[in-house]
């Protein structure tokens, strides 16, 4: 279940449903025994498949690395042609305002509304916020440039490690062959032995792995009562904590509510430029309870001022599995606080989430983010521009969530 939505627990939390074992865990282990013990023709069959795969596989490798190659050149000669018509076009504007502000002040000097001397001047203010308005266009159109370049060489790298690829699978392809001759040499009773080994093999349940797997830590799943996910009014969860926790004690309710937690997480922000460890909310709204739902209990929790309801399908809750309870009151693995380790913190930022650019050449653009730079505190988002998704890198302080 992924832990971003609540929502989701009332599909993911039925008991039917997370007791069931995997598919993968059910499959019989035998796959590699019996294709171990397969004849050397089939061997060469599956072979020749292999390489008519591998090498329409190449094809298509050297095929997008030349189509790459194209956009790029076609993404920059694009681009230069953009910057060269902004520039020429405000060039010629500033040229068209100075003549026409020129025109007017001799007009004016003419009807004696300003000396000469105060028309000289009122035009080289002119001339000089043309000339800035100029450089900023020219300065755009450099960083646009630029972006396209990164691009380019960006296709370019990506063209060749497809084409190291496609050589790659080749080689594979080669080595492959010399081992099926190799294998066509094993003699019949050892592929019927490796059979036998393999029709041997054992198949373990989900929960016989997870009963052989190494010691677990203190869990709280195996505290008395279940986990209950409930409802409460954003904003508002200490106090609903604060409420319920009061209510079980004047009821009476310790034996059968027991123990009441807001899920916390360690989250990274970046303030001032610098990095900050903060703690928030895990799922602002919710509550986990851990009690022996029955119909009083059930009674005193949904009847708790600012509660709206618990977290399940139907009208009956359901619990928590294991899997969950442990990854939201984040249980460490044995061992890991002898070490002194921590859970690493979330970022503020994460990948494919999409923000806004606050300031530079591309402010009040939106993209993804596709890469994230957390020693640099640089993210790197997808841009649209001239109708193609440019990664541009940008610090933490100039985008924004949206």
């Amino acid at each position: 279940m992924s832990p971003e939505n609540f929502d989701d627990l009332e599909s993911s939390t039925d008991p039917s449903s997370a007791d069931a074992p995997s598919d993968e865990l059910e499959a019989t282990p035998t796959d590699s025994a019996t294709e171990s013990g397969a004849s050397p023709v089939d061997a060469r069959a599956e072979l020749q498949e292999l390489e008519d795969d591998a090498e329409a596989l190449a094809e298509a490798l050297e095929a997008d690395a030349e189509a790459e190659l194209e956009a790029a050149e076609e993404l920059v000669e694009g681009a230069e042609i953009i910057a060269e018509a902004a520039v020429a076009e405000a060039v010629g504007e500033a040229i068209e305002d100075i003549v026409e502000a020129e025109a007017e002040l001799v007009a004016a000097v003419e009807a004696g509304e300003l000396t000469e001397a105060a028309a000289e001047a009122l035009l080289e203010a002119v001339v000089e916020a043309e000339l800035e308005e100029v450089e900023e266009v020219i300065a755009e159109a450099e960083v646009l440039v630029e972006v396209a370049e990164e691009v380019a060489v960006e296709a370019i790298e990506n063209a060749v490690e497809e084409i190291e690829v496609a050589e790659a699978i080749e080689d594979a392809v080669d080595e492959a062959e010399a081992a099926v001759a190799a294998a066509a040499e094993t003699t019949e009773g050892e592929g019927e032995a490796d059979d036998a080994d393999a029709s041997d093999a054992e198949v373990l349940s989900e929960d016989e792995l997870l009963e052989s797997s190494a010691p677990r830590p203190i869990s709280p799943y195996d505290r008395p009562g279940a986990w209950f996910v409930v409802h409460t009014q954003s904003g508002y969860e200490k106090k609903v904590k604060q409420n319920l926790e009061a209510r079980t004690q004047s009821m009476n309710m310790e034996e059968r509510i027991h123990e009441v937690v807001i899920p916390m997480e360690d989250v990274v922000e970046f303030k001032n430029g610098k990095k900050v460890v903060v703690q928030k909310k895990m799922f602002p709204g919710y509550l986990l309870v851990r009690c022996a739902l029955d119909d009083d209990s059930w009674y005193v929790i949904r009847n708790t001022p600012g509660v709206t309801g618990f977290v399940g399908q139907g009208a009956k809750p359901s619990p928590l599995p294991r899997r969950d309870v442990e990854m939201f009151l984040q249980v460490k693995p044995e061992g890991e606080e002898d070490k002194g380790a921590k859970r690493k913190p979330k970022l503020e930022y994460e990948l494919g989430e999409t923000v806004r650019v606050k300031e530079g050449p591309f402010a009040d653009f939106s993209g993804e983010i596709v890469e994230i730079n957390e020693d640099q505190l640089k993210v790197k988002v997808l841009v649209n521009i001239f109708g193609r998704e440019t990664p541009v890198e940008l610090e933490f302080s100039q985008v924004a969530k949206l």
